[in-house]
């Protein structure tokens, strides 16, 4: 009886703990702020909530420039992960092939968290579009995938992540007016 017990607090448990993530994940929650000499808005992914797409603006390029990267969390363990960094991966965003740059590999909780940016682009001519692309696809989603020499589920348990770009242009444009703060506050 009592294993009984411990078996159904423990299915009760699971499907609480689903439904919190199945919350978290649901909504666009954006955090906008600032750190030394950038100023950034991020968004965390609705599959793995810890994955966040980034959008950071630098004032040393008078906050005109944003830096588009993402993260994704894998649980996976292969003894070779590190050789990612500044790797060019295969990725789909929304089905469209793209490759995207590994910038940074570290330990994070019992896997690795891997950074990879899309580039560096004007800021407003990029959100812009960005939104665009949203509005018109009604998603954004970035799938890792396998390439020449690269098998996408060696380094990467899930692989496919989406972020809800609802509150972007305001977003980003709320980054910029904290950036252009730095700016003067550098004068």
């Amino acid at each position: 009886m009592r294993f009984f017990l411990i078996f159904i607090s423990l299915i009760v448990s699971s499907f609480f703990i689903l439904s919190l993530t199945n919350k978290l994940g649901a909504e666009e929650e954006w955090i906008i702020d600032k750190y030394e000499t950038l100023a950034y808005a991020r968004v965390s992914g609705e599959v793995i909530h810890g994955d966040n797409l980034n959008f950071f603006i630098q004032s040393r390029t008078d906050c005109e420039k944003v830096w588009n990267n993402f993260t994704f969390y894998t649980y996976e363990n292969p003894g070779d992960i590190k050789q990612l960094l500044d790797k060019h991966i295969p990725i789909k965003i929304n089905g469209e092939d793209f490759t995207a740059e590994v910038d940074a590999v570290s330990p994070f909780l019992m896997g690795y968290r891997v950074m990879f940016t899309l580039g560096i682009y004007p800021l407003k001519e990029y959100i812009y579009e960005l939104n665009k692309f949203y509005i018109e696809e009604k998603k954004y989603e970035i799938e890792i995938v396998d390439g020449i020499g690269f098998k996408a589920k060696k380094y990467f348990d899930i692989s496919r992540n989406s972020w809800k770009l609802d509150k972007l242009v305001p977003s980003v444009l709320e980054a910029y007016k904290l950036c252009k703060q730095i700016d003067n506050l550098d004068s």
